[in-house]
């Protein structure tokens, strides 16, 4: 194509100007042929049936090889030449025209050959039909011309090519039921070339052949009326327009594929996840129904479960994105596609929430056993710390510690108690639960699973209602042995109490019970007032002696010795004895007194006209005798059993008394005296 080309222009009678270039260098025929065999397929039968005219440029060849190539012209294209010029250079080929003329074999040749110089070329062709080379004033750019060819002929090749590959699938996708379409996709489903390429590549050669049609000399380039044929520009139009509508077919074909593929991926995607939550991860949980035996253990079967759940959120996250782009399809999908997506859609929801659901019931059944293994240790703790608390013996220092750890023992059998009420209502609800997993046990018999969880629940709740009620017993035990501890520690402290309340009275006795009377009658008074006194100190004494006694009987109950029982009841008896004395001297004293006042003011009032009631002398010397006694009384202390004294009163609380005794014995002297000197008087009358 370097050295021949189709100009663009036209002879005399519309032919098409053909023009071979011939050069110094040697010219290969059979390329000549093939590229002549080309160019002549280029234009249409219409413009093919005005013939050729054939330009020879013979300026730089040789004669023989002008000869050889304008006989191969009658070979090549006999029919459609109708004129050949040879140019000839100048002066040249003179001598040797003569030894071969072509005008004598035109009818041989079947076209008419001519000589001819460059400049008189135009003779035979317009001036404005030829190029530049030959004198003319036409614009042709071989190379221009070449290169749209080639995009040309790239273009129709691919383009045919693609339309052919394009009418294959979208033929085949057409034909046949779906397991065909289905068998067509194969390797060969994507073009061999890209359709966008080929098309872009179309739009711009024929933008740029509609270009130079409409620029005319605007753009420099003048136009030539054979572009049309020479470069197919309806060729390109047509190619464009079935690409176009294949194209559009088969991307409407690989979009139903894309979907039908997509719609298999999903499927295949749903199934995978179906397989596996009802073959492995049905499996793992058909494995894990223990409960555990402790906190330990139900958390290990936490962890497993956590291990299993971490596996499913694996294919739960798979489900969420499969669920997602089905509802896309669903939305954009066709009918045809509705119902197979909705069943697919509605399997993996029905599998998914099926074992996400068993996967809950599973860890709501641990964390139920692990709070009621909680409970459990807790509980157990409870009972072993009340346990211990009453193996140990009780050595309270008084009532109010024996209060306080009593106390102590009913509020921690009262949370052991609660402890077993929530145990109890754990222990229950475990159970209820248990009894709901036969519900999806995937058609296993779970009976034997089930009743072996049952039974430790059942178990662990009834030791730990023993182990209460043992203890129960214990804190019955111990209650009573503390409460007798109380009334121990109370009446020997009521004990003590009697003792120290005696004590008071023999206090009070010796030192406030010292009055003997002015007289008979206030002596009198004192005396059974002393008496009351002493009634009140004998209830005293009786009542420690009673709680000294209940003190002992408790102590043999509780098998111990008392701390103070034996201290109390000697102090009791040595303080009722020194009472008793005491209260014997009083006693004594005020009989004496009463004696004394009575005897005194019985003589004091009688008149001294009755001497006969003075008869007996013996009267006066008895009341100073009692007199003298009581005085000496005073003065002596008392005497207790265990050789101690004490005195009644102050010395000069005594000496007060002991000095009205005195005035009184006085006045009792002096009356004797007055009843003497009567008897003294009469003899000496």
């Amino acid at each position: 194509l370097l050295f021949l080309s189709e100009t663009g222009g036209k002879d005399r009678r519309s032919g098409l100007i053909l023009t071979i270039p011939l050069c110094l260098e040697q010219t290969s025929m059979d390329e000549l042929s093939v590229t002549l065999d080309y160019l002549l397929s280029i234009p249409s039968e219409k413009c093919k049936a005005r013939g050729f005219t054939v330009i020879v440029d013979g300026r730089k060849s040789q004669w023989n090889v002008v000869k050889t190539v304008v006989l191969m012209l009658q070979n090549v294209v006999p029919a459609e030449v109708s004129l050949v010029c040879v140019v000839k250079p100048d002066e040249f080929w003179d001598k040797k025209v003569t030894h071969f003329c072509f005008w004598k074999e035109k009818d041989r040749l079947g076209f008419e050959v001519i000589l001819v110089s460059a400049n008189k070329l135009t003779r035979y062709i317009e001036p404005c039909q030829l190029t530049e080379d030959f004198g003319g004033t036409l614009t042709y750019d071989h190379m221009d011309w070449l290169n749209k060819r080639l995009v040309f002929e790239k273009f129709t090749k691919e383009s045919t090519s693609l339309l052919d590959e394009l009418a294959l699938i979208n033929n085949g996708s057409d034909k046949g039921n779906q397991q065909e379409r289905e068998r067509s996709i194969d390797l060969n489903f994507l073009p061999s070339v890209d359709p966008e390429t080929v098309l872009q590549t179309g739009h711009e050669l024929l933008s740029e052949l509609q270009q130079r049609r409409f620029n005319g000399s605007d753009g420099g380039v003048s136009w030539s009326p054979m572009d049309d044929e020479l470069l197919a520009q309806p060729q390109v139009m047509k190619l464009l327009d079935s690409l176009r509508e294949q194209y559009t077919r088969y991307q409407e074909v690989c979009r139903q594929r894309s979907k039908r593929t997509q719609l298999e991926e999903i499927q295949q995607k749903v199934m995978q996840v179906v397989n596996w939550l009802e073959g492995p991860g049905s499996e793992q949980l058909r494995t894990q129904w223990g409960i555990g035996d402790s906190i330990r253990a139900s958390q290990a079967l936490q962890q497993k479960h956590e291990e299993i759940e971490s596996q499913h959120s694996e294919w739960f996250a798979v489900y969420v994105e499969l669920n997602q782009q089905i509802a896309a399809l669903l939305n954009a999908g066709d009918e045809e596609d509705l119902v197979e997506l909705k069943a697919l859609q509605q399997q993996l929801s029905d599998v998914c929430y099926r074992q996400a659901s068993q996967l809950e019931f599973r860890q709501n059944l641990l964390q139920a056993a692990l709070e009621f293994h909680s409970v459990a240790q807790d509980l157990s703790q409870q009972l072993d710390g009340l346990l211990g608390m009453l193996c140990v013996d009780v050595a309270p220092a008084d009532g109010a510690s024996i209060q306080q750890t009593l106390k102590l023992l009913e509020e921690k059998l009262k949370s052991v108690d609660l402890g077993l009420q929530g145990l109890r209502e754990k222990g229950q609800s475990l159970l209820d639960q248990i009894s709901n997993q036969a519900s999806w046990a995937y058609g296993k018999d779970v009976t034997i699973e089930n009743k072996e969880n049952v039974d430790h629940i059942q178990g662990v709740m009834e030791d730990m209602q023993l182990r209460k009620q043992r203890c129960e017993d214990m804190v019955d035990v111990r209650r009573l042995k503390m409460l007798q501890m109380v009334q121990l520690f109370k009446c020997e402290e009521d004990a003590a109490q009697a003792v120290e309340w005696l004590s008071e009275l023999l206090d009070a006795l010796l030192k406030t019970h010292i009055r003997l009377g002015d007289d008979a009658q206030e002596t009198k008074v004192l005396l059974e007032k002393h008496r009351k006194f002493v009634d009140v100190a004998q209830s005293t004494y009786d009542y420690g002696r009673q709680l000294l006694q209940a003190t002992v009987v408790l102590c043999q109950s509780l098998r111990c010795t008392s701390r103070s029982s034996g201290d109390t009841l000697p102090r009791l008896n040595r303080v009722w004895k020194q009472f008793t004395v005491t209260s014997e001297e009083r006693v004594h004293r005020l009989e004496t007194a009463v004696a004394f006042h009575s005897t005194a003011e019985k003589i004091l009032q009688e008149c001294p006209d009755q001497p006969e009631a003075f008869n007996e002398m013996e009267q006066f010397d008895e009341i100073e005798a009692v007199g003298k006694s009581l005085l000496d009384r005073l003065t002596v202390p008392v005497v207790y059993p265990d050789g101690s004294e004490q005195y009644f009163g102050s010395p000069s609380d005594m000496a007060s008394a002991a000095e009205h005794i005195r005035e009184k014995m006085k006045l009792v002297s002096l009356k004797k005296q007055q009843l003497r000197q009567p008897e003294a008087t009469t003899p000496e009358s």
